[in-house]
């Protein structure tokens, strides 16, 4: 069960905190220090695809090491509130950059916030970025991959090659390109898939949709 690290995890289930470790989360914006948000033509630099998000600046050891220190205690209250694992998003974030940020970058700043989860006791897992699994596993250090409709876009081996059983995917009932049950038999189905309505609403929804590889 994936949660923000705002909120308590699930009571009984294995509970997966969320941090927004590369990017701005919505609305804190004005809580980060103006020298770690990326900068282009003076303005922050936002994420097309989510334009409340500004890209953080991993370009330099100073930068990281500082942004690892504002994350740092977000993943610590994580283990603190009794999740057991963390999972980092955006760690893709340099193919948004116009080419200021490089994946090294971005692994060096990944190192760091893994060594943070290790030492506070939790797994540490990688959000999306499927081109990138083999160098944030063997440089970064993660454990497993949290994933979004991988097999939609057809990466799901590119996942499965690098964690093997420990990757958890979830794709939504809006996008499928063939039946659940189809995905779920496919040999490149990772061993823990979800299917989910795409706004992720509470049980009594009548949009809600939660279904599980038999």
């Amino acid at each position: 069960m994936g949660r923000d690290r705002s909120e308590d995890p699930a009571e009984g289930l294995y509970s997966i905190c969320y941090v927004n470790g590369f990017q701005t989360q919505p609305g804190e914006l004005d809580t980060w220090p103006d020298d770690l948000v990326l900068q282009s033509g003076g303005e922050p630099l936002f994420d097309p695809d989510w334009p409340d998000e500004a890209l953080l600046d991993t370009s330099t050891d100073d930068r990281r090491e500082r942004i690892a220190e504002i994350v740092g205690p977000w993943i610590e209250g994580c283990a603190e509130s009794g999740f057991d694992a963390v999972e980092f998003d955006n760690l893709d974030s340099y193919t948004r950059s116009d080419g200021a940020l490089t994946l090294d970058d971005n692994l060096a700043l990944a190192a760091l916030l893994v060594d943070v989860a290790h030492d506070s006791g939790l797994a540490a897992g990688q959000k999306n970025a499927a081109e990138d699994a083999p160098l944030l596993r063997e440089r970064a250090g993660f454990d497993f991959a949290v994933v979004e409709e991988c097999s939609v876009y057809q990466e799901c081996g590119a996942f499965t090659d690098v964690y093997g059983d420990a990757v958890i995917d979830i794709e939504y009932s809006d996008e499928l390109p063939r039946s659940f049950a189809e995905m779920c038999a496919d040999d490149e189905a990772p061993g823990s898939m979800v299917l989910r309505d795409r706004d992720l609403v509470t049980p009594g929804h009548e949009e809600y949709v939660f279904e599980t590889c038999s």
